[in-house]
């Protein structure tokens, strides 16, 4: 089954695609509607049986997505899964009414997936049993070519000349029944996944970047997301609260608004945002009647926020969390001129030459070699300075072998350049 979506394109005016001002980009064609129509929502298991027999029938990659509730329910899970196939069309499975979506997976087996961000996804995709054995991830693909613009709907418009509507992607997808029209947007979420992905492979070929993406879809497959440490720290506005006594109030509260999210299955943002949280600590309040105005949730929940703040003023003072936690990395980079000279002109020399290479092959410095394991390298170096040394350092810091094939020889010259003081 072939998309509409070339077509579509083809059927477009040649005075709109080959236009003689090449600082005139053509009118991207709204891609409105999924080439079967919007597909009905499988919502039992004999509709999922139904969904992976037509997927295993399908050849080629598969191209996958899924909606979560962000900002509206408590947690990450997925309440809709789209998966697409050539000749098998496009299916949208209810994780909710389908909670094992194994079947589909054992469906799937070894074919590819494609997915755009995988990172965002792959983490509710297996709570429900849905785990890649090789994939391709059109955002990542798009960094390591270089586009401006990573987002589905630029990559869409700059391969394909289809605009891509992204009007539904903050809905809260746990609503039952989904309407007709969001259901629409996540067909088409997947709708030229497939198509993208080979022009995008043709591209990495060009650029020799095959090899590289590869590498990093390899790494995706046994990604997971970091353990938070102490997440209530990224509490908004809790810089304004000095004291440790303070801090751990804080905590308490951000502790306690988590359990009631948690219980009612709701964002603990829409529970009460964290100015309310710092706005109690800031009161200090040691009965309901002293909790500060502004927000209902304050009033609703008044005991239990007066309970966390009476547990935070219990805690031992030596028992009291600190101010910001200790780093096991290297000090900030501004301060090495002061801290470690050498070390400083050795970092500034391997930045120069690792953004030199960014430049010249169109990618992201990031997507070369991310901040931290290069400073942590050249602060901490291997006692082996050459390019072996580097390249395993790096490669213990998760540095993928085709990013340490690039960087290990500007720490070597970097090294070189600047030794060690007699």
């Amino acid at each position: 089954m072939s998309s509409p979506s070339r077509g579509r394109v083809a059927e477009m005016s040649s005075d709109t695609i080959d236009t003689p001002d090449a600082e005139q980009s053509p009118t991207p064609i709204p891609l409105d509607e999924p080439s079967e129509g919007v597909p009905h929502v499988v919502d039992s298991e004999r509709g999922l049986t139904e969904a992976a027999d037509a997927i295993a029938a399908g050849e080629g990659p598969v191209a996958v997505d899924a909606e979560r509730a962000s900002g509206y329910r408590y947690g990450q899970r997925a309440y809709l899964v789209q998966v697409r196939r050539e000749g098998s069309g496009t299916w949208l499975i209810d994780p909710i009414a389908c909670p094992d979506l194994s079947p589909l997976d054992d469906a799937i087996g070894r074919a590819e997936w494609i997915l755009h961000a995988a990172t965002q996804d792959l983490a509710c995709l297996a709570e429900v049993g849905l785990r890649p054995r090789q994939l391709f991830d059109t955002e990542l693909a798009a960094r390591l070519l270089g586009l401006p613009r990573v987002g589905l709907a630029a990559v869409v418009e700059h391969y394909l000349g289809l605009a891509l509507a992204k009007e539904h992607s903050a809905v809260d997808w746990s609503t039952r029944p989904l309407p007709e029209p969001w259901l629409r947007y996540a067909a088409l979420d997947v709708e030229v996944l497939t198509e993208l992905r080979n022009l995008m492979g043709v591209d990495l070929a060009r650029q020799d970047k095959s090899e590289w993406a590869r590498q990093e879809f390899e790494a995706l497959l046994s990604w997971a997301p970091a353990e938070k440490v102490d997440p209530w720290r990224r509490t908004s506005g809790m810089n304004t609260i000095r004291s440790r006594r303070g801090i751990a109030v804080v905590r308490e509260l951000w502790l306690t608004r988590d359990d009631i999210a948690r219980d009612r299955d709701t964002s603990p943002g829409r529970i009460l945002p964290d100015a309310g949280l710092v706005s109690i600590a800031t009161a200090a309040p040691t009965s309901t009647s002293d909790l500060p105005s502004g927000h209902r949730a304050i009033a609703r929940y008044g005991r239990q926020w007066v309970a966390a703040v009476k547990r935070a003023n219990a805690i031992d003072e030596a028992d009291l969390p600190q101010r910001t936690l200790r780093s096991d990395g290297p000090p900030p980079a501004r301060s090495w001129a002061d801290k470690d000279p050498v070390a400083a002109a050795r970092l500034a020399d391997a930045r120069a030459e690792l953004t030199a290479f960014a430049e010249q092959h169109e990618i992201p410095v990031e997507n070369v070699c991310s901040p931290d394991p290069l400073r942590r390298v050249v602060w901490r170096p291997p006692s082996t300075r050459d390019v072996e040394g580097f390249t395993a350092a790096l490669r213990d810091l998760g540095v993928r072998q085709w990013q340490a094939d690039i960087v290990a020889p500007m720490l070597a010259r970097a090294f070189e350049a600047h030794p060690d003081p007699d």
